[in-house]
């Protein structure tokens, strides 16, 4: 029998709603909650996360479903759901308290605040009864309305010092020992060393267990390859690359990249699919076949691409956030496969060659969690690429056993449509379409950013960061300006539009006025007449997602260069040196910011198409689209309306009437050439 609903039922987010019929009486985030606690005189419990996170489904069950929990924590708290990906600016300020109280951090994100919002309490996953040294709900819950009820001054005094330090972090300065006065390319040198060390020979990736796929690094290496011609910084991309394609990270029957693996061979993943591991991966998959030729990263840019067009996008044309790891309660039963089932399925040839090529084994190898023992299912992965036959005859059968997976009972799909993570997804597809001469990938960019533009704007042109069922809402964070600028501009370099250039100058200047740091450099996360929390955050570390910073200051630094704009030049050179001394002590925590960096250092060199028809342009955009030049910037046909953004161009003119490139190097233009491999020996003598 279904529950009554909870204050969660109006809502729009996927992960709220999930939480609407369960026994505890949630609130949405919100002035009323706030009022209700003050009102009754109790701490308010934030439960922080989002609904294809695996361990807060299991939280859920074990906790949030179970009557005995619920009323306790109806009767000592009030219970509040945030949608993390919805409201990032509320997970960030508590993410961080949660690392500074415990020194870890993770989802679901478990916190209990004051009146004022300011936390006393921060844990991850917390299980109904304690066990293995973590205290469960039932025993926790009563100490903790003890100490509010009897001993007030301890939850003073322990939010007071949270929410100082949350303070003093966020007013730390860029002046002082360490700062970046003038950041140089050793920050690059260093980062490419502290890569290589960690780098895993055998496996690919770097580190050990778990594994991310952290594909802003895999960027920053494609750039120093660019740069130096480094075969090593290479090897390591394409060998990543490629053990994560032969690994159970990669769904090897339904394509697309799986969250995470959690073990050092690219193996046993956490199933979750998510837009924005799609989105850098692509990046790195095409950037890697255009420096390489290597057809392996070709078919896996492709694959994805296929995946995403498929399986992640509204008939709309936007981008859908994420798949879940769960089914029918169970983590990875949508994907894992037992031997039987693949005997039952194919041909005896086909059975035996999918069981040889993919890994498969009678007992399996995909382990439950909790207990280590295998299930007899398994997760498919290759220990090699096969030949051409072989390779033909495994995409038949991965079409077959496609079609029958598709009967399963599929994982819950979270539909919304956030700015900044189709913002990554719209650059992905412009890129690889370019880089892959994918026309099908540049018309679902374009379609998105339509979308975006049109449905995802307030009247007055600012952005709002989430859509979904016919309402966007919830003003936008750097994130979603930073993200939707850079994809407008892979748009406008893979297409030659100016309308994207001008959209994205448009929410640049938004951005530079509303998020700015003005006295120490660098963007907030929240607009200066946002919400008001406890702590205005700025953030430039690239985790899983680049930092908004990093993907400020790279679209700042192309807009300059493309617009003849050197004011905004200058605000993305004041982005880095407000990383300040934590930029030099960890690097390589900062590789797209890097990446940015690498770019605004190096020597800028831009390219200038003009013709008498556009058509006439097409073998100077096959042999850029063939050489992996990742900082040129490519302009078309600036009678066509580029003139007015970037004055130098306007005296350009076809030579001859011919097709004609113009290499403009640091902003000096080399005389014109009407051969494409001269413009690609000026474009390389110039910066690589």
């Amino acid at each position: 029998m279904s529950r009554p609903a909870n204050a969660l039922i109006n809502e729009k987010s996927p992960y709220l709603l999930q939480h609407a019929h369960n026994p505890v009486d949630w609130q949405p985030w919100g002035q009323a909650a706030f009022a209700r606690a003050r009102a009754e005189n109790k701490p308010l419990f934030l439960s922080i996360g989002y609904s294809t996170c695996h361990w807060c489904h299991v939280m859920e069950r074990e906790s949030f479903e179970d009557e005995d929990v619920a009323a306790l924590l109806n009767s000592v708290a009030v219970p509040v759901k945030i949608d993390r990906e919805e409201r990032p600016d509320l997970d960030a300020v508590y993410m961080k308290a949660c690392q500074m109280m415990t020194g870890a951090g993770g989802w679901p994100l478990s916190v209990f605040v004051d009146h004022q919002g300011r936390p006393f309490f921060a844990a991850t996953f917390i299980p109904k009864v304690s066990r293995f040294g973590r205290m469960g709900m039932m025993e926790l819950l009563p100490a903790l309305a003890n100490v509010w009820n009897n001993r007030p001054e301890e939850v003073e005094r322990a939010a007071g010092n949270v929410h100082q330090a949350l303070l003093r972090l966020g007013e730390e300065k860029p002046e002082g020992q360490g700062a970046l006065a003038e950041p140089d390319s050793t920050l690059l040198d260093a980062a490419f060393d502290q890569l290589a060390q960690r780098f895993d020979q055998k496996n690919g990736g770097f580190g050990d267990a778990p594994k991310f796929p952290a594909p802003h690094q895999l960027l920053l290496l494609l750039r120093r390859h660019a740069r130096k011609a480094d075969r090593a910084a290479l090897g390591m991309v394409l060998r990543t690359v490629e053990a994560m394609r032969l690994g159970g990270v990669f769904d090897q029957v339904g394509l697309g990249f799986h969250r995470y693996s959690t073990d050092a061979h690219w193996l046993l993943p956490h199933f979750e699919k998510m837009l924005y591991d799609q989105a850098m991966m692509l990046m790195a998959c095409a950037e890697a076949y255009q420096a390489s030729g290597e057809p392996l990263m070709e078919r896996t840019a492709r694959e994805v691409i296929r995946y995403v067009l498929s399986d992640m996008t509204s008939p709309e044309g936007a981008f859908y956030s994420a798949e879940d790891a769960d089914s029918e309660g169970e983590e990875g039963k949508f994907y894992v496969w037992s031997v039987v089932e693949i005997r039952e399925l194919l041909s005896p040839e086909d059975a035996a060659l999918f069981i040889r090529l993919m890994n498969l084994r009678p007992e399996g190898n995909f382990a439950e969690e909790a207990t280590g023992e295998l299930t007899g299912h398994n997760i498919p992965h290759l220990s090699e690429w096969p030949g051409p036959e072989e390779e033909r005859r495994l995409e038949a059968i991965r079409e077959i056993l496609f079609a029958q997976r598709e009967q399963r009972v599929h994982p819950h799909k979270d539909d919304k449509v956030l700015t900044d993570w189709n913002g990554l997804m719209i650059a992905a597809l412009a890129q690889a379409g370019r880089i892959l001469g994918d026309g099908g990938a540049l018309e679902a960019a374009s379609r998105a950013a339509d979308f975006i533009l049109a449905r995802l704007r307030t009247p007055e042109g600012r952005l709002l960061h989430r859509y979904r069922d016919g309402d966007a809402a919830i003003a936008a964070t750097l994130d979603d300006y930073a993200f939707l600028i850079w994809g407008l501009t892979e748009l406008h370099q893979a297409t030659g539009d100016p309308v994207w250039l001008e959209a994205a100058l448009e929410l640049a200047g938004i951005m530079v006025r509303d998020f700015e740091d003005k006295e120490n450099g660098g963007f907030f996360l929240t607009a200066s007449d946002a919400e008001e929390l406890l702590v205005r955050h700025k953030d430039f570390v690239d985790a899983a997602l680049p930092s908004g910073n990093s993907a400020a200051m790279l679209v700042l630094t192309r807009l300059s260069r493309l617009c003849g704009r050197h004011e905004l030049a200058e605000q993305a050179a004041r982005t880095v040196r407000a990383a300040g001394p934590s930029l030099r002590v960890y690097v390589s925590g900062y590789t797209m910011l890097l990446c940015a960096l690498d770019s605004a250092l190096g020597r800028s060199a831009d390219v200038v198409l003009t013709g008498p028809t556009p058509e006439s342009l097409d073998p100077f955009r096959k042999a850029l689209r063939s050489a992996h030049l990742p900082d040129t910037l490519v302009l078309e046909r600036p009678e066509h309306g580029l003139g007015e953004l970037a004055p130098y161009t306007a005296m350009m003119t076809p030579k001859d009437g011919k097709p004609t490139a113009y290499v403009c190097v640091s902003g000096v233009c080399q005389p014109a050439v009407t051969d494409p491999e001269a413009m690609l020996r000026l474009l390389r003598g110039g910066v690589y």
